[in-house]
């Protein structure tokens, strides 16, 4: 019987492009195990683990396999990387969820901070920049970072593997440590720029003089986007 192909939407098609050739993948929080079924299809990869924190999500997943012929993913109900052993997986994508869970689910496990031994495909939802300054404190290394629109909405993805880099700026873990390559990041400087915009014209407005203080600290944080936007030509 022949299966049918899926299709990613644009996040996760990111997502499957940035994953090694003959990988061994650990999906975490799987939700519908679209990602490995994909990458299975592909033969991009030769060993998946998918895993989720919830048993409805994880059968959704193995329907998704079912329904696309892939019986060779291991389906496994576990919080974060707590069920995974760090001799089982060289690749691991943790994507769809906020900044700060995805830093519980990498201090759980220091193993993959390891220097060099593995590709951590990150992709928050919120807080990108308190996960970018943790990953600079705590034995991580910038690779690249990608952006890609989906739904109305610009994502970042951060490529990080085990080692020590110089320590980034302030404004560069808030809004990229190695973003400046991507084709899409003049919009999304100007996207960042624009909503520090909108928070400082707020925060004037007020009659106290401690929020005006702190209008006039995003205000030179805004000056300084605007002053990497002009430098960047793309």
């Amino acid at each position: 019987m022949e299966h049918k192909l899926l299709q990613l939407q644009p996040r996760l098609q990111l997502l499957a492009d940035l994953v090694p050739q003959g990988a061994r993948l650990a999906d975490i929080g799987t939700d519908h195990g679209y990602l490995p079924v994909y990458l299975m299809q592909k033969g991009r990869i030769t060993f998946a683990v998918a895993s989720d924190v919830g048993q409805e999500p994880l059968q959704h997943a193995i329907r998704t396999a079912e329904e696309y012929g892939i019986s060779n993913i291991d389906f496994r109900l576990c919080d974060g990387l707590k069920g995974i052993r760090e001799d089982e997986v060289d690749t691991v994508v943790i994507a769809g969820m906020g900044g700060e869970t995805i830093i519980h689910i990498l201090a759980a496990a220091p193993w993959s901070k390891v220097p060099g031994r593995y590709t951590l495909l990150l992709q928050p939802m919120t807080k990108a920049g308190v996960l970018r300054h943790w990953l600079a404190e705590n034995g991580y290394r910038f690779v690249e970072e990608r952006l890609v629109w989906d739904k109305d909405f610009l994502y970042p993805v951060m490529i990080v593997t085990g080692g020590e880099q110089p320590k980034p700026d302030a404004i560069a873990e808030e809004y990229g440590v190695c973003l400046e390559n991507d084709p899409l990041y003049g919009q999304y400087l100007d996207i960042q720029i624009a909503r520090l915009q909108r928070a400082v014209e707020g925060k004037r407005r007020s009659d106290k003089e401690s929020v005006r203080e702190e209008a006039e600290q995003l205000n030179a944080r805004c000056v300084e986007l605007q002053r990497r936007r002009g430098e960047w030509h793309k």
